[in-house]
């Protein structure tokens, strides 16, 4: 038998060589976190997929996630610089730090398909659906005896686009977040237009010629207010909910280009 000093020594370094690759693994991942990437219009186009598994490394920032995507795709590179963000289902700057299991969204220029998970539930005053919109629907189901006007914006799809003959749409969107931020303008103009109600629906998937997209309905004891939250309502939801649409025609289909988003959304300056 081997002199106890030297069973000592052996035990020691056994032990050591069996905790060493755990103790290493447990440093690795300690340095790393994975995030999830997802697509969206014509970002999932440049991409070619729709969501990914990213590994970065950790204190890692939104900037350090585009400089990954803009290596090697002059198309994506060149799409990035006019894109919105969103971690969580909340536009963020890019000087946000990241986390292990975040979500991360790339959204290009809103303009509004195929959708990527089930419609969450209404909102009380928002709806995304896949189903026909009935704007007479939704303006009895909003009038109350106290009301002197009921705004309606209905935007449908017509049968041409710069020139072309349009064939159908296909609507998009990052419906979580959509749902999420459609719900907040309708809280929004509530609290700045003295109005009493508002809703609003937005629709996904193909959607033929002269089919609703979307029905904004407002309704208040006046129709000045009615009108100016109405207007309100549409524009900025063009501007700002993650919703993006395709154009169909018969020589071929494009992803609409969309209004640039505000420089607060867009920007890489403000806080997460």
């Amino acid at each position: 038998m081997p002199p106890l000093q030297s069973r000592v020594a052996f035990a020691f370094t056994a032990v050591n060589s069996h905790l060493r690759p755990k103790a290493f693994a447990s440093k690795v991942e300690h340095f790393q976190m994975e995030v999830r990437v997802l697509f969206f219009g014509m970002l999932k186009d440049f991409a070619g997929r729709d969501s990914e598994h990213l590994t970065l490394p950790e204190n890692a920032t939104l900037e350090d996630l585009l400089g990954h995507y803009g290596e090697g795709n002059p198309r994506l590179k060149q799409a990035l610089s006019s894109i919105a963000i969103s971690v969580n289902q909340e536009y963020a700057p890019h000087s946000t730090k990241l986390a292990h299991g975040d979500e991360v969204a790339l959204l290009p220029p809103v303009s509004g398909g195929s959708a990527r998970s089930p419609l969450g539930l209404p909102t009380p005053h928002a709806k995304i659906t896949r189903q026909r919109i009935s704007a007479q629907q939704l303006v009895e189901e909003i009038k109350r005896p106290s009301d002197g006007a009921v705004a309606v914006f209905e935007g449908i799809v017509r049968n041409q686009s710069r020139g072309r003959r349009t064939l159908y749409l296909d609507y998009e969107s990052y419906e979580e977040m959509a749902l999420k931020q459609m719900e907040a303008l309708a809280q929004r103009a509530l609290g700045d237009f003295r109005i009493r109600d508002a809703k609003l629906i937005h629709r996904l998937g193909r959607l033929e010629i002269g089919e609703t997209s979307v029905l904004i309905v407002v309704a208040s004891e006046h129709r000045g207010a009615a009108f100016d939250a109405c207007r309100w309502l549409i524009d900025t939801l063009k501007r700002t909910i993650p919703i993006w649409k395709k154009e169909y025609f018969e020589d071929g289909a494009v992803w609409a280009v969309g209004e640039p988003f505000p420089g607060e959304i867009r920007g890489a300056e403000g806080s997460h």
